[in-house]
């Protein structure tokens, strides 16, 4: 009977691989068998949820898609929603989910990787054109980040064209980022991951671990801070990032807002500036998932590398960012919202100009993994929820008093 114990954790420490081996290989498969299209449901469930500023409530717009990564509002009001599988779907007011669109770039749907960001060109009411990242396939198991643009035409994508591609393409499943924010100056920013490579994020000759700059047509703009700078690449507008996978432009300033995951601890918000380096891995508020100290990192700061602007000493996962201003009559007024993973919820910070007052959390009591956020047309906020069994949900605002 002593040895009972030693076979049952012999057991265990068997099976854990194994399931993440078969939470892989679904994952695959998933990406090779979309789910097809799916009808409105005969009614949207709703429910009513507290907050520091009044009730709130949650309506599930829709539901079954599988690991969605990132909304666009159309026009007409439905959405565009990727999967990270590779499938991009349009979603009806109705809660119908539509069958995948066709002509969407081969991605990479191994671990963190697949079809990640989508967003609506500025100038989509006379070109129909979307931008998509991703995580694109490289030879011998190699992957990277990848931007393309395309025409939205009905139930396809045409007219693709790849912009952007980090490079080297490297090996491993994680770290891709990657959102994607216009400047309303012409300009795309693209945030990514290191790819868990960590000291490529300080090595200006790669693009791991980098905020990109482009024109809208891929190309790079004069002005960005490392042009014509010897063993640099041009594209690069910060580095020392670890992995972006939340991005905005606060319509108050035009100021660009960006999210990054620490390891464990040190989750962060920075404002990104050009030709800054925002320290990863020499400078962090986190540690190894081992408990181990980041073998690069020399403390919480060094002369030469920024300072986040906002910092989690525990890591709540962030992921989508969307704010939430313009609105005086709301109380929800001047807020910025953050997904949150690894805690299951939505976080909001008041802000005060750019001066984060307070944070709360919502939809605690849903539980979901959310990875996107946006404000709607309509004045609502919507999530989709990082799940086999993904969501997408509506919430609407508290009222005034």
């Amino acid at each position: 009977m002593r040895h009972v114990p030693h076979r049952l954790a012999t057991a265990l420490l068997l099976a854990l691989p194994l399931a993440a081996c078969n939470s892989s290989a679904k994952s695959d498969a998933d990406a090779k068998t979309p789910a097809a299209a799916q009808a409105a449901p005969a009614s949207q469930p709703a429910q009513t949820l507290t907050s520091a500023k009044g009730q709130i409530r949650v309506t599930q717009v829709a539901r079954g898609l599988a690991h969605p990564w990132s909304l666009a509002f159309l026009p007409d009001g439905s959405m565009l929603v990727t999967e990270r599988g590779g499938a991009l779907r349009r979603v009806g007011t109705d809660g119908a989910v539509s069958a995948p669109i066709s002509g969407v770039p081969k991605v990479f749907a191994t671990g963190q990787g697949g079809l990640l960001d989508v967003v609506l060109a500025p100038d989509f009411a006379t070109t129909q054109r979307i931008y998509l990242s991703y995580a694109e396939p490289g030879d011998n198991g190699t992957a990277g980040t990848a931007v393309a643009y395309g025409t939205l035409a009905g139930d396809a994508l045409t007219d693709v064209k790849v912009i952007y591609r980090q490079e080297p393409k490297v090996d491993g499943p994680n770290h891709f980022g990657s959102r994607l924010v216009f400047d309303g100056k012409g300009h795309l920013f693209i945030s990514q991951g290191e790819r868990n490579k960590r000291a490529m994020s300080q090595e200006l000759d790669k693009l791991q671990g980098k905020l990109v700059r482009l024109n809208l047509d891929g190309s790079v703009p004069q002005d960005n801070p490392f042009v014509g700078k010897a063993g640099a690449r041009p594209e690069i507008w910060s580095y020392g990032h670890r992995n972006m996978q939340g991005m905005a432009l606060d319509p108050r300033t035009g100021t660009l807002w960006q999210s990054e995951h620490g390891p464990r601890g040190g989750d962060e918000i920075n404002l990104p500036q050009a030709g800054k380096n925002y320290g990863w891995p020499v400078i962090t508020h986190g540690i190894n998932y081992s408990g181990q100290p980041i073998p690069e990192a020399e403390g919480k700061a060094k002369d030469g590398m920024e300072q986040p602007f906002h910092v989690w000493e525990k890591s709540p996962g962030v992921s989508g960012m969307a704010f939430y201003t313009g609105r005086p009559e709301s109380p929800w007024n001047d807020s910025v919202f953050l997904g949150s993973l690894a805690e299951r919820n939505l976080i909001r910070l008041t802000l005060q100009g750019d001066t984060v007052l307070g944070e709360e959390r919502l939809l605690n009591e849903i539980g979901e993994r959310v990875r996107d956020v946006r404000v709607g047309p309509d004045g609502n906020v919507y999530v989709v929820t990082d799940e086999e069994d993904g969501k997408l949900l509506r919430i609407e605002p508290p009222k005034a008093p």
